[in-house]
């Protein structure tokens, strides 16, 4: 039973005005283009975010094919790495033991990836994408319980960096070259109003 994790507790400070994740992307509230893409793959999915957006979700999310869990973040604003653990946390409290964690900007996801990365992450702790230099951490699959536990040991120590809890981790790295047949898109975000509007512009 697979999960999936959409964290949308940012503040958006690059947006502009509004909370980016319910924000109206070609007639439908981006959170909820992330969410529907995941839908083929996961069996439920869970939204990290702050008690002040819970409701906008809520109604961005309503009539999902999957049934639908918050993590509210008890502390807002300390980070993506307390966003993933927090939804992890709530996925251990479902029957999944692995889940897809992506942010809820990238409307461009690739079920087919997702599905290939929940496949390479089986019998481990995370499979994470690093299509060019970087690792791709809020684009992969963690085994819930091992990535959470890693966050909190990594929060503990100070870590800001989300790349930090994976060295506590048995985990494979998904290169370029096994990416190629899927879709690059899958990896872009939208952080500013340009990119929103050109996102905006390939849905219409």
């Amino acid at each position: 039973m697979p999960a999936g994790v959409v964290l949308a507790g940012g503040r958006s400070t690059r947006f502009g005005e509004g909370d980016k994740a319910v924000a109206d992307l070609a007639g439908v509230p981006m959170i909820r283009r992330v969410a529907d893409r995941l839908a083929p793959v996961v069996d439920v999915l869970v939204v990290n975010c702050r008690t002040d957006q819970r409701e906008q979700i809520t109604d961005a999310l309503a009539g999902y094919d999957a049934p639908v869990r918050f993590a509210i973040d008890p502390s807002p604003d300390e980070g993506p790495m307390a966003g993933i653990r927090n939804g992890l946390r709530e996925v251990e409290a479902t029957d999944s033991e692995y889940a897809f964690v992506a942010a809820c900007d990238m409307p461009f996801l690739d079920a087919d990836l997702v599905r290939y990365l929940f496949e390479r992450a089986r019998g481990g702790d995370a499979a994470v994408p690093r299509p060019t230099e970087w690792f791709e951490t809020t684009h992969a699959v963690y085994r819930a319980r091992a990535m959470a536990d890693a966050c909190d040991g990594a929060l503990a120590r100070g870590e800001s960096k989300i790349i930090e809890p994976l060295f506590e981790l048995d985990y494979v790295v998904v290169e370029a070259d096994e990416l190629e047949e899927f879709d690059a898109d899958s990896f872009a975000n939208v952080n500013t109003r340009e990119e929103f509007e050109a996102a905006a512009e390939r849905f219409r």
